[in-house]
């Protein structure tokens, strides 16, 4: 029933960092749920989408037209939307065959060891089973999930980490870092509240691929939000490279 809802065309910014005659790549605000659901059918992005473009896939219905995949509501970063079907459906394979190179930068809590500083996190992530809203390291009925991440920088009770994902579960990267010991910095879910933080500090910075359409090799970067750069320098990280 929910695809037949018309969802109306909002006049919401978007941080548009490249666009061709296939696809959309959006640096995705924080605050801002992906696609409309149950509940909330407005400001989200596909909102946004259809005031910016009247040209977008139709393959996932009128509720997530040219959606590829998502990133949660306090998650910002890149997020790829197909203009049209075959796009869709070339793009979209990509992400089936994991031939899309995802990197994220977070900043999780505490220090790693020495010989802890790279690591490759292989497990099932599936519904956790004393709470269905949130996802948990399972040993059955769940799916195949893997994340390389590697420490940047570290401070006093901080780290500042890359995570390359190789699987995109719903919330990978925040189980992940919670089942190593290292919950993402302001992640109520997963962690705990921080009074200094508004949000979870996880921004999906880079996306690299060998594009099916035009066999061009693309690599892009979406800006950090001002939240994530403040906090950051208040850790005195220094976040240049990322800021350039």
């Amino acid at each position: 029933e929910e695809e037949n809802i018309d969802i109306e065309a909002e006049n919401i910014p978007l941080d548009i960092v490249f666009e061709n005659d296939d696809f959309i790549l959006v640096n995705k605000k924080y605050n801002m749920v992906v696609h409309p659901a149950y509940g909330n059918y407005t400001g989200t992005l596909v909102n946004a989408l259809l005031y910016y473009t009247n040209n977008l896939s139709s393959v996932n219905g009128n509720i997530r037209p040219g959606i590829i995949h998502r990133l949660d509501k306090d998650t910002s970063g890149l997020i790829l939307v197909a203009k049209n079907n075959y796009a869709h459906a070339k793009l979209s394979s990509m992400f089936t065959d994991k031939t899309i190179h995802k990197t994220y930068l977070c900043i999780v809590k505490g220090n790693f060891s020495d010989e802890n500083l790279e690591g490759r996190i292989e497990n099932l992530i599936g519904r956790d089973t004393k709470d269905r809203k949130k996802m948990a390291v399972v040993k059955e009925n769940g799916k195949l999930a893997i994340s390389n991440y590697k420490v940047v920088e570290q401070v006093k009770d901080y780290s500042l980490v890359e995570v390359l994902i190789e699987t995109g579960r719903t919330h990978q990267i925040r189980v992940h870092m919670k089942s190593i010991n290292h919950p993402i910095l302001g992640d109520v879910i997963y962690g705990s509240e921080d009074k200094n933080v508004k949000r979870q500090m996880l921004h999906a910075f880079k996306l690299e691929f060998l594009n099916p359409l035009d066999n061009k090799e693309y690599t892009f970067t979406g800006k950090l939000f001002d939240d994530f750069i403040e906090v950051a320098k208040n850790l005195k990280f220094n976040i240049s490279k990322y800021t350039i």
